[in-house]
């Protein structure tokens, strides 16, 4: 046998099974194979993609299948990738077949669906019922198509109307059996108006036979060389759609993905103040070493972080390696590869989530080439595969959505460090408002602290006031939304021409409905949560599962036609903004508003550009957007969040009005900021009022530190979940008994109800784990997975969440 050429696998698959699958290779591949490479192999009744973790000529001791296709000639997970995935699935204690299906955004290639046919006793049934039955009986037709050939179910919904009631009846009586199949996407099925086409060079052979539409596009391609938009050729050119597609098969043209471009407003370059030249030098001096280090680049809102990333990337790429910055939501995507494009040009490639299979698929495949070598992306970027990676950056780095809530449960700021680790290269952490364990780290050595203390241009900060709403009710007599100095405040700026953010943290128009006559309130038929009321759909709905109903016109209880609405939301806020400034023009930036991928875009550049006075919205206002006109930011109900039942709550209350606060004065012009609250006297709302980062830190880190929450122990939320309350009691009962006493060194508290027992149709009980050692947790974390393995527990009961940001 020739080297390199192997007669097994070992293949990891994204099922519950957390182990290998070893498959025989046929001969056709067993010189093709590498680790790293995807390979199509059948798992049951099903063909499933998974990625190859080994090449071997070990018989396994068992029969085994053959794998059916290579996907990859090339591996699509660098041997640094996969080991990067085999720490994350032992540190989070999560499947690796789900971890790698997590680090390929390739799925947009595969096509997946169903296959089906007949059974024995199914044709049986066919000869029996055409006897028996009336021709255009839909069981019928579909029994005398299956017994031509097996068909999908794509196309048997596709040409028969009420094929799903009869497939389902069929598959009942066991008539009919489905394969799950997956096949290679044809990429020239593409929508018009991501692909782009042009005359391909090179033709060989005789020349095709063309039809007309396929003559007038080949001419205009010919009168216009370049490449074009085929949505856009349409207008020229009838049929252009058609015959691009045709053409690219013949060889005469060829279709390329469609490039993302992301427009933002570009800032001036600028010469770097003292601090962040002194910041810089720092870390110029670790990227040209090439070596692995980490900095807490610590700098209050405005004071230039984004350049010091800029520059420091230009060192990057000046000694031939690649970057990759991180930023934690969408919405902040766009300005940030704004700058990116001015400084970098061609070279710098987008990754988030709000991008089609197809554009990321695109996108991955110029960073894997190496045609990019500046990245910008949200979480998942993290598993970009950089070529030579140097430098990687995380903005905003204490932001929770950097953690994934579904499995794999990772925190793609701490695989970052570990990545860079791996890589040799240099990361930087960049925030105004630092999470504690970060901060934590950099007071006792693992990290260098490097701050900024003040704003670019000797720009003052902005005059932060606290207004007491307890003292406004007992002033005015009415329990108002807004303060009589936010309002005053709010049309000073509509005459004078400056702009105003509006935060509320909070979605809808009313927190929820109840009954003034009982006293009942509107729950989720799901979950154990009340409805909140959304105006302008007019319906209640579940913020959880996506649940809704119409606003009831009568108690569901007592049938009191006394319903009320108590609570606000944003859509409440802009609407009573509407009415107290008829003549602003007011845009709201929510969940809500933001229904398709781009209208985070519109919305901020036309709020930008001067279109809107005032700009409400949740959280996802208050980070890193620059608009410089912005003079006022009024926060509606700051305390909101204090009330969450975890321990995290004051921190994240302190970050997001810090961070708002951040957005006024920005420009030539000072800003300033009015913070109602019911509970001035709160620490995290009063040293956030006095952007006091400091003591806020030292006065949280001792809580911290009197009640064992992290960084002075290592913790993980173990939940335990059943569709039906007795099963999920029962499963948490034994894994109590498993866990009492605790190992050594180990604090085990539960099991208790989750903060929101009833969650999306399941009922959920949860144990608390704290650790003073990282690797005594870990070991009794596999060992509560192999008591759910040997206890034959249901593939979605256990969720373990290592560092777990939130405890609901």
């Amino acid at each position: 046998m020739n080297e390199g050429s192997y007669l097994y696998c070992d293949v990891s698959l994204p099922v519950p099974l957390d182990q290998p699958f070893t498959y025989s290779l046929p001969d056709t591949l067993r010189h093709r194979v590498r680790v790293g490479s995807r390979l199509m192999v059948p798992f049951g009744t099903r063909k499933l993609t998974g990625v190859i973790l080994r090449c071997h000529d070990d018989p396994p001791g068992v029969a085994t299948r053959d794998a059916l296709r290579l996907i990859d000639s090339e591996p699509v997970l660098s041997a640094e990738l996969m080991a990067l995935g085999r720490w994350i699935a032992g540190y989070y204690c999560s499947p690796l077949g789900d971890v790698l299906r997590a680090m390929l955004p390739l799925s947009s290639e595969i096509r997946r669906g169903k296959v089906w046919s007949l059974t024995d006793s199914g044709r049986d049934a066919a000869r029996q019922l055409l006897l028996d039955s009336s021709p255009d009986d839909p069981v019928l037709k579909i029994l005398r198509m299956l017994e031509k050939r097996p068909l999908s179910a794509s196309y048997l919904t596709k040409t028969m109307p009420l094929a799903d009631k009869a497939i389902r009846a069929l598959e009942r009586k066991r008539f009919i059996v489905a394969e799950e199949v997956q096949v290679e996407r044809d990429p020239l099925r593409a929508p018009s108006e991501r692909l782009r086409v042009e005359l391909a060079g090179g033709a060989k052979g005789p020349e095709p036979k063309l039809n007309k539409p396929e003559r007038e596009l080949r001419a205009f391609l010919e009168l216009h060389p370049g490449s074009h938009n085929l949505k856009e050729l349409e207008d020229a050119v009838k049929h252009a759609s058609a015959a691009a597609r045709s053409l690219a098969r013949k060889g005469i043209v060829s279709l390329q993905p469609e490039t993302v471009a992301m427009k933002a407003a570009i800032r001036a370059r600028h010469e770097l103040n003292p601090s962040q030249q002194a910041a810089f030098q720092q870390i110029h001096a670790c990227v040209q070493a090439k070596r692995f280090h980490t900095f807490l680049l610590h700098g209050v809102t405005g004071s230039g972080k984004t350049e010091v990333y800029l520059t420091a990337i230009e060192t990057a790429l000046a000694e031939g390696r690649s970057a990759l910055l991180m930023v934690p939501e969408i919405a902040l995507t766009p300005q940030m590869a704004g700058q990116f494009f001015s400084r970098f040009g061609d070279r710098v490639a987008i990754l988030h989530s709000a991008f089609t299979g197809v554009e990321r698929t695109e996108q991955w495949r110029r960073i894997r080439s190496g045609v990019a070598s500046v990245v910008v992306g949200t979480r998942s970027g993290v598993f970009a595969p950089v070529q030579n990676l140097g430098l990687i950056v995380v903005d905003e780095e204490h932001d929770g959505s950097y953690k994934q809530e579904e499995n794999p449960r990772y925190n793609g700021r701490d695989v970052a460090i570990v990545r860079a680790q791996g890589a040799g290269a240099c990361v930087i952490l960049g925030s105004a408002t630092p999470s504690l364990e970060s901060r934590y780290n950099a007071e006792k050595g693992k990290y260098t602290l490097l701050e900024l203390p003040g704003r670019i241009e000797a720009r003052p900060m902005p005059h932060v006031q606290l207004i007491d709403m307890r003292q406004e009710f007992l002033e005015t007599r009415k329990q108002e939304t807004f303060s009589r100095k936010l309002i005053e405040a709010l049309g000073q700026r509509v005459e004078s021409g400056e702009q105003t953010i509006v935060l509320l943290n909070r979605r809808g128009f009313s927190s929820f409905v109840a009954c003034r006559a009982c006293g009942e309130r509107v729950q989720c038929i799901n979950c154990s949560l009340t409805l909140t009321y959304h105006k302008r759909d007019r319906r209640l709905l579940c913020h959880y599962c996506g649940y809704a109903e119409k606003v009831p016109s009568q108690c569901p209880k007592c049938s009191s036609e006394h319903i009320y609405f108590l609570g606000i939301g944003s859509e409440r806020v802009e609407e009573e903004l509407h009415r107290a400034f008829p003549a602003a023009r007011i845009a709201r930036l929510d969940r809500d508003t933001v229904t398709g991928k781009r209208q985070y875009e519109t919305i901020l550049q036309d709020f930008r550009e001067g279109n809107y006075d005032m700009l409400v919205g949740t959280q996802m206002i208050a980070k890193g957007h620059d608009i410089p006109n912005v003079t006022l930011v009024g926060v509606v109900a700051a305390d909101m969040g204090l009330g969450m039942p975890d321990f995290r709550a004051a921190e994240r209350t302190f970050q997001l009005l810090t961070q708002v606060a951040g957005r006024a004065g920005r420009g030539s012009l000072p800003g300033i900021v009015l913070v109602q609250t019911i509970n001035p006297e709160h620490y995290a709302v009063r040293l956030a009022a006095a952007q006091d980062y400091q003591g806020f830190y030292e006065k949280e880190l001792n809580f911290r530190r009197m009640m064992h929450y992290p960084p002075f122990a290592a913790m993980a939320n173990v939940l335990v979940r059943s569709e039906k309350k007795e099963m999920a009691m029962r499963m948490s009962t034994e894994l109590g008994f498993l866990l009492n006493p605790p190992p050594e060194k180990l604090r085990v508290m539960g099991p208790a109800e989750a903060p929101v027992p009833r969650l999306k149709n399941e009922y959920r009980y949860q144990f608390l784990i704290k650790a003073a050692s990282r690797k005594a947790l870990n070991e009794l974390l596999q060992k509560i997975r192999n008591f759910a393995i040997e206890h034959k527990w249901g593939a979605t009961a256990l969720v373990i969440d290592v560092d777990p940001l939130t405890l609901m």
